[in-house]
């Protein structure tokens, strides 16, 4: 059994995906947020190793998936990882540095 998503193939990963989005449905019915939590972010890891780090730039801002009306500015890509800092409504920009793997990133926001 392979750990780390990175050696994964893409059908792997797929499954991979499917076993955890039905972990985070039954840990949500039996009421259990952590595990839903868990599960979903360990699922955004997992999609972010089916995608391309290419299309994203350093320097851009992009959407948010989960939270509307946030952005999020990168300052560099590690791997599937966007490292940078969120922005909110206000335009104001968070001061610490967090890494968020792509797949939470949205659409880029035009200048």
């Amino acid at each position: 059994m392979n750990y780390r998503y990175s050696d994964y193939s893409i059908e792997q990963l797929h499954r991979e995906i499917g076993v955890l989005k039905e972990k985070a449905q039954k840990a949500e019915q039996l009421g259990n947020v952590s595990e839903v939590q868990i599960n979903e972010r360990k699922m955004q890891v997992a999609l972010a190793y089916t995608m391309h780090p290419g299309d994203f730039s350093a320097e851009e801002k992009y959407q948010l998936k989960m939270e509307p009306g946030f952005t999020f500015k990168i300052n560099y890509i590690n791997g599937v990882f966007a490292w940078g800092h969120r922005i909110n409504l206000l335009e104001e920009m968070y001061e610490k540095e967090e890494a968020l793997p792509i797949s939470l990133l949205g659409k880029k926001v035009k200048k």
